[in-house]
């Protein structure tokens, strides 16, 4: 009974950390990156300050 009770438990808590860790990425790559930005594209090289 105990057992199964800590399985529960375990994956439960894996859950927990996969849901924080895809959240915290998915944060990061819609943030607004800070600083200058270069592109290089066919029009020719862009600078922006953000």
């Amino acid at each position: 009974m105990f057992g199964n009770r800590n399985v529960l438990f375990l994956i439960i808590g894996a859950l927990i950390v996969v849901v924080g860790v895809l959240g915290y990425n998915l944060y990061q790559d819609r943030k607004q990156p800070e600083g200058l930005q270069i592109n290089v594209g066919p029009n020719g090289l862009k600078i922006q300050g953000k």
